[in-house]
């Protein structure tokens, strides 16, 4: 049950500071005429494939570039180019040599020599906009309440660091250093996105699913601190729609992509899962400090206190003005376990081993002992 601590460190790391941007945050131009030529570095992983398909909708022309290795199947109608991230790997990026695009959506990028790589070749080609995916991990601080993108970043020790640490530590420098270096190549023209969870449909890392899911199986439940903790997370759906938005009338800038639009918390989260799936689960709030001290951590949740009290109300004013839109958590959560529901059971079970029934089932009996002595 140590997920949540590996996230809260992956999602609350430090990072290094991005300036190339800020004079433009907001700054929107008119809807295109004419489809985009849109190339997508990944785009078959979990993210990617939501762009590809609102992308797609909306009618734009669609290029993907990986390397070929997860789910090479997917997509048959789409051009593919074939190569690394890395220059230095076998062919690199060379496949990209002499291409030009309207928009890049980049939702791969982890190493900030690898983003500038791609970003200078992209940009020498005579491509126009750079869209990054960054994380909300890039802020130096998780414990104010409500900051926005102005919040202050930090940086790493060792910026040349090509490893995300035993502990996630660097994932969120490295993240804003990759702000950083894709910002140097496109300069004004660059958008920068730091998504919080994104859940739904698609996510094998099953941290939000976990909750529909564990709702729907019943008995008694160890829902996470107070009813009231606060919660953000952004469907999949609903991000890549609007990454697609932001390519069509040139959104420039920095945005926290955390959703939804008005607070959320843990108790919401659950009763949308209840209303969902009807049963007799019932919910045993149990304290954080009581998690803390049993070194228990459940997916996603955080507690609203000391380094992580501001971890879950990040600032989204800047995405909603610029057209971020979020379909309810009920939808959410139905849509989510849907899909899981489909999935084989050796994916299911990776979903439970996050918090094994016998975990749990420890953790309520010494609960309710301490509550009673």
């Amino acid at each position: 049950m140590q997920t949540s601590r590996r996230d809260v460190l992956r999602y609350g790391a430090a990072a290094s500071a991005l300036a190339a941007t800020s004079a433009v945050l907001g700054r929107t131009h008119a809807s295109p005429r004419a489809p985009l030529k849109i190339l997508i570095l990944g785009g078959t992983g979990f993210l990617g494939p939501a762009i590809v398909e609102a992308a797609k909708a909306r009618g734009h022309t669609l290029t993907l570039f990986n390397r070929g290795k997860t789910k090479p199947g997917l997509f048959p109608d789409l051009e593919k180019l074939q190569g690394d991230r890395d220059p230095k790997k076998g062919d690199g990026i060379k496949a990209l040599e002499g291409r030009a695009f309207d928009v890049i959506f980049d939702d791969c990028g982890y190493y900030p020599r690898m983003v500038a790589a791609s970003a200078e070749l992209l940009k020498q080609n005579g491509s126009g906009h750079y869209v990054y995916v960054s994380s909300i991990s890039c802020y130096a601080e998780n414990d104010k309440v409500g900051l926005d993108e102005s919040a202050k970043l930090a940086t790493m020790e060792d910026p040349t660091l090509e490893t995300m640490g035993d502990q996630f530590q660097y994932y969120g420098p490295l993240k804003a250093l990759c702000e950083q270096a894709a910002a140097d190549k496109f300069g004004a023209s660059t958008t920068i996105v730091r998504p919080g969870y994104i859940v739904g449909p698609g996510d094998w890392s099953h941290r939000f699913t976990y909750w529909p899911a564990r709702v729907k199986k019943g008995g008694e439940m160890l829902a996470p601190g107070t009813p009231d903790d606060p919660i953000q997370v952004i469907d999949v759906r609903d991000l890549a729609e609007w990454m697609v938005l932001v390519a069509e009338r040139k959104t420039f800038g920095k945005f926290n992509a955390c959703g939804p639009d008005k607070k959320l918390s843990m108790g919401q989260v659950l009763d949308a899962c209840k209303a969902n799936t009807p049963n007799d689960v019932k919910l045993t709030w149990v304290s954080s400090d009581f998690l803390t001290k049993n070194g228990a951590g459940l997916p996603i949740w955080a507690p609203p206190t000391g380094e992580t009290a501001g971890f879950h109300t990040w600032s989204n004013a800047a995405a909603v003005k610029a057209g971020l839109k979020f379909r309810s958590i009920g939808t959410i959560a139905k849509d989510a376990l849907a899909w899981f529901e489909e999935q084989p059971e050796d994916v299911q079970k990776r979903l439970w081993a996050q918090v094994p029934a016998e975990q749990e089932t420890k953790l309520l009996e010494a609960w309710h002992a301490e509550q009673k002595g």
